[in-house]
């Protein structure tokens, strides 16, 4: 099936009709499989240069009446209108992703080489504590349960700290991203990039419905601006600036000038 509706193949009619695919569902497919093949193309050539290296990945895209906000990191979009913030992605880091990372070590635990446990405590256990409960998260559990601990509990979590201090086997901030495939951790051979997703999350967003106005706008940052300011305050900056410079026919060139010193200067203070 084309964007035109159109069908590629012969068989496939009844098919899309029986699955409800829709126009939308071809762009998040072809928005998804974009980051898979580019996350392909930075492991050849890293390895081709002998260079290492990754990053996070936030693009939007407007076709046909509609924005796609596809995110693998933890860089944020959201859309500033006159009288709403409404946040256009989801941030993916160790804690937001845990139960998958869990999984994959309990379905891999060769993954963890014997030196980390997959097991979540609400603090990093010692020998003092063994023998005692303590409570605790598996792969399978969306609430906390106890049990004793022993000798195997004592090694590093899989996810280590809370909130913007979360790491990945006590290395990596995010669970998704581009790139990063000889990243190891300190001292190890143990590879992050089976944890790594570079699959993005795709958000749609109706522009037909939402009846879009000048003053609208999309900011998209990295986490340089969101770990220092929340989505209302940028939406009043925004709204602030852009009031201020009606006449200027440059504003949103001006505006965009204005956020890329403010997250740079954040990210120095930081």
């Amino acid at each position: 099936m084309h964007l035109s509706g159109c069908c590629v193949c012969p068989s496939d009619p009844q098919f899309v009709e029986e699955k409800g695919i829709r126009t939308e569902d071809l762009v998040i497919g072809a928005l998804e499989s974009a980051f898979q093949e580019c996350d392909e193309v930075i492991g050849r050539e890293l390895e081709a240069s002998g260079q290492v290296g990754g990053c996070t990945a936030l693009v939007a895209v407007s076709l046909k009446g509609k924005l796609y906000v596809a995110n693998a990191g933890d860089s944020r979009a959201i859309l500033v209108r006159r009288d709403e913030v409404r946040p256009l992605s989801s941030e993916f880091t160790p804690e937001t992703e845990r139960q998958r990372i869990q999984q994959l070590a309990f379905i891999y635990p060769e993954l963890l080489a014997g030196e980390f446990t997959r097991l979540e405590f609400p603090r990093r256990l010692k020998g003092d504590d063994l023998g005692q409960k303590v409570l605790f998260r598996d792969h399978h559990m969306s609430g906390w349960s106890y049990k004793c601990v022993e000798k195997s509990d004592l090694k590093y979590p899989l996810i280590h700290g809370q909130g913007r201090q979360a790491r990945l086997l006590g290395t990596l901030a995010v669970s998704r991203g581009l790139g990063d495939h000889q990243l190891r951790v300190l001292d190890t051979n143990i590879q992050l990039k089976p944890f790594l997703l570079s699959v993005p999350q795709v958000t749609v967003l109706n522009m037909d419905q939402l009846e879009p106005q000048e003053e609208d706008v999309v900011v998209m940052a990295t986490d340089g601006l969101w770990d220092v300011l929340s989505n209302e305050q940028v939406a009043r900056l925004v709204r602030s600036f852009l009031l201020g410079n009606r006449e200027d026919p440059h504003r949103y060139c001006s505006c965009w000038s204005a956020w890329t010193w403010v997250s740079t200067s954040s990210s120095i203070k930081k």
